[in-house]
């Protein structure tokens, strides 16, 4: 083992948080504002990327790993939590928004999961998290999400998030799957992704879909999530008041602003 072993627990429900147990000398790594609370004991340090081994040695080699982390829109830091104490100590972390945790244990998974740029939370040190660059790239121009995404490689736990609920599917070799490109959270390294267009002007101009579409070929799994954090903001600026001025609640409400001055 490579990585530090870690135990935890899940707690909630649609605002979940993930508890993590450290053993003596222990350490779990985390992006930046997600620590909910931690016991006294842990120590925290702030590091340039994922502070991993698979980041390069020396100053260079720190900048260059940490420097890809901002290709994919996340900080050039990390935060490292040590348990420096005699006893097993507690920290949690925190979703940012509505939504599923999910755990998952690279060791099982071919030492390797590709997830969307937003989706890593936490996992235990020794955890390299890098970037995946797509083969093609109409992913990138086109796809909405982007054609980088994030990778997690190593032999320990990993923890992601995601919005809404969460569904897990097994692809056979050769099955397919066609998604929303927000809807993709994660998915191991043995599946083919690429980004197609939707069949049809009228299906892409009427259709209140976007444009293109994540296409998935097995084998291998699938972690999907039912509400991108893109399409929940969405929906919260669109009902927005515009212009300074307030959106009344119900049929009166409305009714006043049709005779207002405003």
């Amino acid at each position: 083992m490579n990585n530090h072993e870690i135990d935890y627990k899940i707690y909630g429900d649609d605002m979940q948080f993930v508890e993590v147990e450290l053993d003596p000398r222990e350490t779990v790594i985390a992006e930046a504002g997600s620590l909910m609370m931690m016991e006294d004991g842990i120590e925290m340090e702030t590091v340039f990327g994922d502070g991993s081994s698979n980041q390069g040695s020396g100053l260079m080699g720190k900048l260059l790993g940490a420097g890809k982390r901002v290709l994919t829109g996340e900080s050039l830091f990390m935060t490292m939590f040590t348990n420096e104490g005699q006893d097993k100590k507690h920290v949690s972390f925190a979703s940012p928004y509505p939504g599923k945790i999910i755990p998952i244990d690279l060791s099982a998974l071919n030492g390797k999961i590709i997830c969307q740029k937003d989706a890593f939370l936490a996992a235990a040190k020794g955890v390299s998290v890098g970037i995946e660059l797509q083969r093609k790239l109409g992913a990138g121009f086109f796809g909405g999400e982007g054609f980088i995404m994030q990778k997690l490689e190593g032999d320990g736990m990993a923890f992601v998030h995601a919005g809404g609920t969460i569904h897990k599917k097994t692809l056979a070799p050769g099955e397919v799957l066609r998604i929303d490109t927000g809807c993709l959270v994660a998915m191991t390294s043995g599946v083919n992704y690429n980004i197609e267009a939707v069949r049809g002007i009228k299906t892409a101009l009427f259709g209140g879909e976007g444009l293109f579409f994540a296409t998935l070929r097995g084998p291998g799994t699938v972690w999907i999530q039912s509400l991108p954090f893109s399409r929940l903001a969405s929906r919260v600026f669109a009902a927005m008041p515009q212009n300074g001025g307030s959106k009344g609640e119900g049929g009166i409400g409305g009714l006043f602003d049709m005779f207002s001055d405003k």
